[in-house]
């Protein structure tokens, strides 16, 4: 993902009416699409290209503190001592290592990625600052290979719009909450023309919500506006009765 200037297009689409709930929403493959993205689409939005390893010092900027606000994110997750956290698409850790120290001895910290490479540099990191509660799992694409009913929050910066199969990964991390954990989504604002980011690597609010409606364990809890380019997004999975 890099950055680049671009006007913002039209919202994508609301739920349509009769978009039922529990059922495959199905994905859609076209010719004519953005060079930004892959060619498929999932409920209206087009997929974006995985950012490669090669730009993993984009994802280590000075300047993202002012672009992102990491401290104020921090602040609005909430974060507890002995918690189990999952950063997905962890990348080079920028978020892992911010979370860990929160987490304490107790807590876990499971840094996510598809990219060998991209744990390989959280490998060395952790070695180096001798972070030991940091574990590594490689992902699939259709999976994030987290142990069922394991982690109190997920975490998703930047990442979801990636995913090649998005409703197969939501199956699979709602099934990796725990009863009243939290998957939360930190998309860069697709109804905000001023971030300058590219098209297909922006989300409007209302597009993750429609993409979660299929999913009736995971309930939207809130939606928090206080980062200067992105949306973090809160759904709460729902508590055993």
């Amino acid at each position: 993902m890099q950055l680049t200037f671009l006007l913002l297009g039209s919202l994508l689409a609301a739920p349509e009416p009769g978009e039922a709930k529990g059922k495959h929403p199905g994905y859609e493959e076209r010719k004519n699409h953005d060079p930004d993205g892959i060619g498929k689409f999932y409920m209206d939005r087009e997929i974006a290209h995985v950012m490669g390893f090669g730009a993993a010092g984009w994802l280590e900027r000075p300047e993202r503190v002012k672009e992102e606000a990491p401290e104020k994110l921090l602040k609005a997750l909430d974060l507890k001592p002995g918690m189990t956290v999952a950063d997905i698409g962890a990348g080079s850790g920028y978020h892992t290592f911010k979370i860990a120290p929160i987490l304490g001895a107790e807590g876990k910290m499971i840094a996510v990625d598809i990219q060998p490479e991209m744990l390989g540099l959280i490998r060395e990191k952790a070695k180096k600052l001798k972070v030991g509660n940091i574990e590594l799992v490689n992902s699939a694409e259709s999976d994030p290979k987290l142990k069922p009913g394991s982690v109190d929050l997920i975490l998703m910066v930047d990442v979801y719009h990636e995913f090649s199969h998005p409703y197969e990964m939501t199956q699979k991390l709602a099934a990796a909450l725990k009863p009243g954990g939290r998957l939360v989504f930190v998309e860069f604002k697709l109804e905000d023309s001023k971030v300058p980011i590219k098209l297909v690597h922006k989300m409007s609010e209302r597009q993750v919500i429609r993409e979660m409606t299929p999913f009736e364990e995971l309930k939207h809890e809130k939606t928090i506006s206080t980062l200067p380019w992105q949306h973090v997004i809160v759904f709460e999975k729902a508590k055993s009765k």
